[in-house]
């Protein structure tokens, strides 16, 4: 009866064993080396540095939320007025304070292009437009939350204000030449929030980021002309796609 070793079930030698095993355990090595490959850290000591700057471009959504007067029922002409979201374009450049290992502190001052519409329809399908174009100046001030760096990725988490101004106001807007214009204010404060995610490459951080703004300012300049007589108060909403490179 034939003794149970391995290499005679098998049909195999002493050094063809030895070999077997040495290219099991190579196979074995390199398909775990090719799972948990080396990836370069790049900007290893980025978060060293106290103050980053970088620069931005985005693409806001917006439009004005409204609210309704009491006079809209009752002397208003139009049945309806909604305002449709535009599409704008912002540029500027970031400054971004560390704090600690999971906050920093983050302004973006920018230059905005708005043009926010109001739409009037009245019965027998006729419609009038309401346009605002506007280029603002935008100073936010923003409390960021970053989790831990995962080799050359990040989440991040940001919120807090900002202050707009316009900086091309018509001042003929709700005067005698204008008497049916909607007037809006030159100034607004918006409340902020959103999520980013960062990519370190080997000399700059590239990180997308989508952020949400509601104004606290009623826009809404009062007067008693046809385009106002309908609204009680007006506010921003925008929601902007930010490409960010530091």
């Amino acid at each position: 009866m034939h003794t149970s070793y391995f290499r005679y079930l098998f049909h195999l030698c002493r050094p063809q064993v030895v070999l077997l095993l040495l290219g099991g355990f190579l196979l074995s090595y390199e398909a775990k080396s090719q799972g948990t490959g080396y990836v370069r850290r790049h900007l290893e000591f980025y978060d060293d540095k106290p103050i980053h700057y970088g620069f931005l471009f985005a693409v806001p959504v917006t439009r004005f939320n409204i609210q309704h007067s009491d006079k809209f029922l009752e002397a208003d002409s139009a049945y309806a007025i909604n305002s449709p979201a535009q599409g704008a374009f912002r540029m500027g450049f970031t400054v971004n304070a560390y704090l600690n290992e999971h906050f920093d502190v983050r302004t973006t001052p920018s230059i905005s292009l708005y043009e926010r519409q109001l739409k009037y329809s009245y019965p027998g399908g006729n419609e009038r437009a309401e346009k605002r174009e506007s280029t603002w100046i935008e100073i936010p001030l923003l409390l960021k939350y970053k989790s831990a760096r995962r080799v050359n990725t990040r989440m991040y988490l940001l919120a807090g204000v900002t202050l707009g101004i316009e900086t091309n106001v018509k001042r003929s807007r709700g005067t005698a030449n204008g008497a049916d214009r909607l007037d809006t204010r030159t100034s607004d404060f918006t409340v902020d929030y959103g999520v980013g995610f960062e990519q370190f490459f080997q000399y700059f951080k590239f990180a997308p980021e989508l952020r949400f703004s509601h104004g606290l300012v009623n826009m809404l300049q009062p007067s008693n002309n046809a385009a106002s007589i309908g609204i009680n108060r007006l506010t921003t909403h925008t929601v902007t796609l930010y490409l960010n490179f530091e």
